[in-house]
């Protein structure tokens, strides 16, 4: 069986498991890169013939260690891909598939935790200066996105499946149904916020909260080229991802409460040591 149609049978396993579609489409990423890996190194692709060795050759290669922009990855992003890799061939040997386990011998590396790496105050005004200039349709719609973010810690994934359906303007809230690992999450809005999706909403009608021009969800890739591009109309001339976001808005809590159990509930964090990072990296 080749590891295309493994992938496919694993992930309507996934789906029936009830795991979350960000789950999911990772392990479908990482499995793909795998796939094309071995293609590339002309290898065989059935998974009866993919051994331990071959697993490491990849893991080892420069098509996991770096990114598309040619700098390493993160120990955490690489570790993501190890762990992919790990629960495929688990399920490809337990379906039967396989008559071993090929992945077996890998392991996680060791890592410490890294202080979550966030916009400074002055940053976050001044990128919320520069969306204040959005003109254009897209521009408009990646003010309220990115004020969205700010205000909630929403992961980018989660915000980008929402709806219009799942805005609360009389209460306050935006429903969040698609969480990582699983689940779902109502988060506060405050007033400005309320106030700008409550004016995107009525001028987009009923469908994807934020929409493409063809009408389906934005991409994730698109916004996150766009938020570059913020970044450098706000005058930020360093790197920061759309998760950072996330992070803004975790040290903003702490902050204002010093309390890492107000941090994990507004993150949506099922283990309050995942949000003990924020008291140990104050800015």
């Amino acid at each position: 069986m080749r590891i295309a149609t493994a992938l496919d049978r694993y992930v309507l396993q996934l789906q029936a498991d009830g795991r979350s579609p960000l789950t999911i489409a990772q392990i479908e990423r990482h499995v793909r890169l795998f796939a094309r890996w071995l293609a590339e190194h002309k290898l065989p692709t059935d998974v009866r013939r993919v051994t331990h060795e071959t697993i490491s050759r990849a893991l080892a290669s420069d098509a996991v260690r770096l990114r598309l922009d040619g700098k390493p990855r993160s120990p955490a992003a690489s570790n993501a891909i190890r762990s992919s890799l790990r629960t495929y061939f688990a399920y490809v040997h337990a379906a039967g598939y396989s008559s071993r386990n090929a992945a077996a011998l890998v392991r996680r590396a060791r890592v410490g935790p890294r202080p979550p790496r966030a916009l400074t105050e002055d940053e976050t005004k001044r990128l919320v200066a520069a969306l204040d200039e959005a003109e254009t349709v897209a521009e408009r719609r990646d003010r309220v996105l990115i004020r969205v973010l700010l205000a909630t810690g929403a992961r980018i994934g989660s915000a980008l499946a929402a709806t219009t359906d799942d805005v609360d303007l009389a209460v306050g809230t935006l429903h969040l149904r698609q969480m990582k690992g699983g689940g779902t999450q109502s988060v506060p809005l405050d007033r400005p916020t309320r106030r700008l999706l409550a004016k995107h909403v009525a001028g987009i009608g009923p469908g994807p909260l934020f929409p493409s021009r063809q009408g389906g969800p934005v991409s994730r890739r698109v916004i996150a080229l766009r938020f570059t591009d913020w970044l450098r109309r706000a005058g930020i001339d360093r790197m920061a991802s759309l998760h950072a976001l996330r992070h803004t808005r975790g040290h903003e809590v702490y902050r204002e409460t010093r309390d890492v159990l107000a941090v994990a509930r507004a993150l949506g964090h099922r283990s309050v040591s995942s949000a003990a990072i924020y008291a140990g990296g104050m800015r």
